[in-house]
């Protein structure tokens, strides 16, 4: 292994959970990086200073496990999360060869958690749509001073339309982050979801609008693919009067992760760039093409 900050931090967190990484091999780098280590685990290290969101997402799992919700399933037998440098590192069992959920796949997995009670012992925290968008447009230094001031702006309106939000379904457990690449198919068909961290108590229309929006927003799923979700999952988020709030927030918090990205990766800049772009209305009316994920593989 190299020398790189994180590398140490694995070897470290390793140490501590009596886990073998000398083969371990980065899957991913975005707001947390991914390993893959020897017999079939998957080592996360947390952005510094997310211990008790680790540690709750841990307790999610389990508690998803006991439920019987099929979801990623923490490495059995370790004391998780170990801390190494204020950064939160967790284990969890490698899933199999899997593809990201349709939209109906997404719906009925959406449709199980919303289902649930709430869990007993696990402090779950109330859904916080604003977290981390300070900072990412502090963060944001590809981006001029003049997009930042409106990002700003923006922000602060979107804090004030949160406030004056509308009631819609009873609240529950959300996932708090529910696009494809979090609800994926296995080879066997079992859907399982993966990224726990923003579970929390919440609106239902939070998890059920990413899919509204690949479909109002992007144009990237169809009209018969995005009515499979919603008869699946019971209703349609888009015909509700709080859908636009929750749109445009989320539309948002995609680009501001966009923003951040480019600030490590000069390939993403254009990426950002667009995305404001669209937001400020500078490409017409809704739906928008261009979006691309981030961060640039």
């Amino acid at each position: 292994m190299s020398m790189d900050p994180a590398d140490s931090v694995l070897r470290r967190a390793c140490a501590v959970a009596g886990v073998d990484c000398a083969n371990a091999t980065v899957l991913n780098r975005s707001e947390n990086i991914l390993y893959r280590l020897d017999g079939a685990i998957v080592a996360r290290i947390a952005r510094s200073g997310q211990e008790s969101a680790a540690r709750r997402e841990v307790a999610v799992a389990e508690w998803l496990e006991a439920e019987g919700i099929s979801a990623v399933r923490t490495v059995p037998g370790l004391d998780q999360p170990v801390v190494v440098e204020q950064h939160a590192v967790t284990f969890w069992k490698e899933l199999p060869p899997h593809r990201p959920g349709t939209p109906a796949q997404i719906a009925g997995a959406l449709r199980q958690l919303h289902a649930l009670s709430l869990p007993v012992g696990i402090e779950l925290g109330e859904l916080d749509p604003f977290v981390r968008l300070d900072q990412r447009i502090d963060g944001a230094i590809t981006v001029s001073s003049t997009d930042r001031d409106w990002m700003r702006d923006h922000l602060a309106e979107l804090r004030k339309r949160w406030d004056e939000r509308p009631s819609g379904l009873p609240r529950c457990v959300v996932h708090g982050d529910a696009w494809s690449g979090n609800v994926v198919a296995t080879d066997d068909g079992t859907i399982v979801m993966l990224d726990l961290e923003r579970t929390s108590v919440g609106p239902p229309e939070w998890d059920t609008v990413h899919t509204a929006i690949k479909f109002k927003t992007l144009g990237q799923i169809s009209a018969q693919a995005y009515q499979s979700f919603c008869e699946v999952y019971g209703s349609d988020v888009t015909e509700w009067e709080g859908y636009e709030l929750l749109r445009d927030l989320r539309e948002f918090r995609m680009t501001t992760m966009a923003a951040q990205s480019a600030a490590n990766i000069p390939a993403d800049r254009e990426q950002a760039d667009h995305r404001i772009a669209c937001l400020q209305g500078k490409f017409g009316p809704r739906p928008w093409s261009g979006w691309h994920p981030v961060p640039s593989r």
